[in-house]
């Protein structure tokens, strides 16, 4: 989390430093109307700034994966910044058009502006000036456009297929919202190190932004196959999925996911993949737990044989430490990415000592007994934990059940809640934080 904190530091601070570099927040003499014209200046830049990065973001780069701790940490930090966004572009509408309406209500007086003497403007500049009119409208109705996006994006209980078809026209409004930009931001800007940075991100966002309304994005890592097995667990409410890929798949590290496209309608859902990668089958698997209205209707959507594309595979939570010892814990469903792990371990064994702990409110137990053969397979040690029969685990039963806990790395996967309460627990007892991973799998 650290490195996340620091780029959503990065990204507001950058674009600051170089703004004040070319302007101020104090001009002279200071009123309310010079104050709105630099401070409307810096709010656009920062917005503009924030949306562009956000853009970039959402191209799911493996550069920018790997310089970020994976695919899921991107998302977070997607998020952190539409919020960012939000909240800047709300004040900079508002210091344009609240300030209007106080001038329409009398509450305040617009000074004249005066005209400057032997001022001439170059083409480039006299054209953008002509733009002022309609790139003010454009910006105003973009930005009402983005707001509901952003804020359904927000809402976790608006459906994901809805979700997944309406936040890809945040491209569009970014698109009017960059023409916005050009016009409004002070020409003088453009020759500073402050409009070079605005316009690098500026052709970024935009390109990033045809990308995703063209359909484009994840488009090189997109793998078709089709459903090769459904296995059911009623008893967890799971099913599992194998599907058997064509050429073109990569291969992928145990504890990686993939996003998955059944129904073109529906879109693509991120899964864990649940099994090692072996080139001579080209089989991947994915367990789904029935948690919401999607993964409800999969097991009365799904038919073996059904055509389906799998892009990935992404993210980092692969395991790969100097600790002689590793503690898992794989709360409910977030039992899967250690299944691959355990899969990929029993094929190739090594000697670090693994502890898993299963905590799960379900039972079921043709579940179980998989999930024991492949950590006896493995050479794990597994504890089982259910809830109504074993109470709640925390970092004390943990530490119990491992006394050489504080030699060990911890590997998390589950509610973020439980994984954040886990790791506060085992930092206040000694635990360097670093040691402490976990699965933000979290896509909105």
């Amino acid at each position: 989390m650290k490195r996340l904190h620091l780029a959503f530091l990065a990204t507001l601070l950058l674009p600051t430093l170089l703004w004040l570099a070319a302007d101020t927040l104090l001009p002279e003499p200071f009123t309310y109307f010079s104050f709105r014209s630099v401070f409307m200046q810096y709010s656009g830049v920062i917005a503009i700034a924030v949306m562009s990065v956000a853009m970039l973001l959402a191209l799911r780069s493996r550069w920018l994966e790997s310089l970020l701790g994976g695919l899921d940490r991107m998302y977070r930090l997607h998020k952190w910044l539409g919020i960012a966004a939000l909240l800047v572009a709300v004040l900079h509408w508002w210091w344009a058009t609240g300030t209007k309406w106080m001038v329409g209500w009398g509450w305040l007086v617009r000074p004249a502006r005066k005209p400057v003497a032997g001022e001439t403007l170059g083409a480039v500049e006299g054209w953008l000036r002509s733009q002022r009119g309609i790139a003010e409208a454009v910006g105003e109705w973009a930005f009402y456009a983005a707001v509901v996006l952003i804020v359904l994006a927000l809402v976790k209980r608006f459906p994901y297929h809805w979700f997944a078809r309406t936040h890809k026209w945040i491209a569009l409004a970014y698109l009017a919202l960059a023409y916005h930009t050009v016009v409004l931001t002070k020409f003088a800007y453009w020759s500073q190190p402050v409009g070079w940075l605005v316009a690098a991100l500026l052709i970024g966002g935009s390109v990033a932004a045809l990308l995703s309304l063209g359909g484009r994005i994840g488009a090189g890592h997109k793998v078709q196959g089709h459903i090769a097995a459904l296995t059911e667990y009623p008893g967890v409410h799971v099913l599992e999925a194998a599907i058997q890929l064509e050429d073109g798949w990569r291969g992928h590290a145990p504890g990686q996911f993939a996003f998955v496209t059944s129904d073109r309608r529906e879109g693509a859902h991120p899964y864990t993949i649940a099994s090692a990668w072996n080139v001579a089958d080209r089989r991947l698997v994915f367990i789904a737990k029935a948690l919401g209205d999607h993964t409800r209707r999969l097991r009365d959507t799904l038919t073996i044989g059904m055509p389906v594309t799998v892009e990935g595979p992404y993210g980092c939570f692969d395991f790969e430490d100097a600790q002689p010892r590793q503690i898992w814990v794989g709360a409910g469903i977030g039992i899967t990415p250690f299944i691959a792990r355990m899969k990929q371990r029993a094929c190739k064994p090594d000697a670090r000592a693994i502890d898993l702990f299963h905590p799960t409110a379900d039972f079921d137990q043709s579940a179980i007994d998989h999930l024991t053969a492949d950590a006896a397979a493995a050479g794990v040690r597994l504890h089982l934990l259910v809830d109504a029969r074993d109470g709640r685990l925390n970092g004390e039963r943990i530490r119990a059940a491992v006394p050489d806990w504080a030699s060990a790395s911890i590997w998390f996967c589950g509610p973020p809640r439980f994984g954040e309460a886990l790791r506060a627990d085992f930092v206040a007892h000694g635990l360097p934080p670093d040691r402490f991973h976990q699965e933000l799998f979290e896509m909105r």
